[in-house]
């Protein structure tokens, strides 16, 4: 149970021994699982409870822990709502039976069909490409073009990209075997193994420093995190950052790859009306521009901008591939890379 949880429960059965009247009565709770940093979502929870009265109890946790968690908890769950990066983590807790649709005209109208369930499971919350990145004293823009490119013989010892067991990557090669089939994507996963600098190691951070450190010239890494380190107090990530180009493969086909944090309410939420008034309340337009700013992603919210950061990388078009289709390819995605020696 939520540490917040049990101590809301102990002052009721005080308020009720007593005769007094409890404050979780009054406008209720909604438990909520995230598998974000607190620093990442607390305080859009903090404006919620502020605007509505409504007690959020977070815990926090890694996405695999978390869907673990609920499968374990079944119908004694006390969550409501799921939150968690990478459409595929949302797929695989909508297939495990963790999520339950949704039925909200509010979340229809302000989130792309394409960053949505197609079956109403789960919503997305804001939005990050995964571009490539590139040493500006090493690489010429003008050599860059689309991802496939990155499997030429000229890019051998020169790209840098985290584990395949990341599920960033395994959304990235799902979303290549749905829009160009499975041999293709195997080509260019064989591909990219065979240009590697260095074998697959640490988070999208360490690609990018390593590109800037002269380890490799190429990383693909998600924005939010190039973002963070030019938007953050530390001087030496920014000079890291600051080293690296930003660059939007594939304008001219399908558009670069595209993904999401997102939301789903679960099957047995005990406060479930609560649990959609906030997945709705983090699409408002003042939730999407504290996503922007902060934590310097894209909203999904059409209207709301991007950061000036964001949109110093400049417009791209992006992939519209409808991201449940990255759940459904996931497995094959993990094939082709674990076949191309993706360690």
């Amino acid at each position: 149970m939520f540490r917040n949880t049990l101590r809301l429960l102990g002052v009721a059965a005080l308020g009720s021994a007593l005769g007094m009247p409890v404050w979780a009565s009054a406008e209720g709770e909604v438990n909520v699982y995230s598998a974000r940093q607190e620093n990442l979502i607390k305080p859009l929870l903090d404006d919620f409870t502020r605007d509505t009265g409504i007690q959020v109890n977070l815990l926090t946790g890694r996405a695999d822990e978390l869907l673990q968690r609920l499968r374990l908890e079944g119908r004694n769950s006390p969550a409501d709502v799921l939150i968690t990066v990478d459409a595929g983590n949302l797929n695989r807790a909508k297939e495990a039976g963790a999520l339950s649709p949704i039925e909200s005209n509010v979340l229809d109208e302000r989130v792309p069909e394409n960053l949505r369930d197609v079956d109403g499971y789960w919503y997305g919350l804001s939005s990050r490409a995964r571009p490539i990145m590139y040493n500006k004293d090493t690489v010429d823009p003008s050599e860059l073009s689309t991802y496939e490119a990155l499997t030429d013989p000229k890019w051998r010892g020169r790209i840098c990209i985290r584990s395949s067991s990341n599920i960033y990557n395994q959304s990235m090669v799902a979303s290549m075997i749905a829009t160009t089939g499975t041999e293709a994507a195997s080509e260019w996963a064989n591909g990219i193994v065979a240009n590697l600098a260095r074998p697959p190691q640490g988070g999208d951070r360490d690609q990018i420093r390593a590109a800037a450190a002269g380890v490799c010239d190429i990383a693909i890494a998600n924005t939010y995190y190039i973002g963070g380190m030019l938007a953050g107090d530390d001087p030496a990530q920014r000079a890291v950052a600051e080293q690296l180009g930003v660059f939007f493969p594939n304008q001219d086909d399908r558009g670069t790859h595209v993904n999401i944090s997102g939301a789903g309410v679960t099957p047995h939420a005990p406060n479930r009306e609560n649990a959609i008034r906030l997945i709705e309340y983090l699409t408002t337009e003042e939730a999407q521009r504290w996503y922007a700013e902060v934590n310097q992603e894209y909203p999904v919210r059409p209207g709301v901008p991007a950061s000036e950061i964001l949109q110093g990388f400049g417009d791209f078009k992006a992939d519209s591939l409808n991201l449940s289709l990255l759940g459904e390819y996931n497995a094959e995605a993990v094939r082709i890379m674990d076949r191309a020696g993706w360690r």
